[in-house]
């Protein structure tokens, strides 16, 4: 029986808001565990005292990469030709992020690569 490792990327991510007091540039670490759901990734912000996790479908962020894609807490879109944005709501409020899409298409990748999926895009 073959292993199937967990894959950690942490990346930068643009916060979209219309407040001044709102960090421009937050860190964000991007997980993929396929023991605790092969079939989602986790997107984590650290924050003071705590960090805020949200799961979100792997086949959603795919889609969002080309389209709008999601309903309720978690939706995915493009912006522009080089962007995407990721909209996660939760009882705290909601966060918009917007990524370099290369950035997420790399985590997909290697998500599918060590669940051994073959990539074809």
């Amino acid at each position: 029986m073959s292993v199937v490792e967990q894959v950690e990327q942490y990346a930068r991510a643009h916060v979209v808001t219309d407040s001044p007091e709102a960090q421009d540039v937050v860190p964000v670490l991007l997980r993929y565990d396929p023991e605790a759901d092969p079939r989602a990734v986790r997107v984590s912000l650290p924050g003071p005292g705590s960090d805020h996790t949200w799961t979100v479908p792997r086949d959603v962020v795919e889609r969002g990469l080309r389209a709008p894609a999601g309903t309720g807490a978690v939706r995915v879109w493009p912006c522009g030709r080089v962007t995407a944005v990721i909209e996660l709501h939760s009882a705290a409020g909601a966060r918009v992020l917007q990524f370099d899409s290369k950035i997420l298409l790399r985590f997909l990748r290697r998500t599918y690569a060590a669940a051994g999926v073959p990539v074809t895009h």
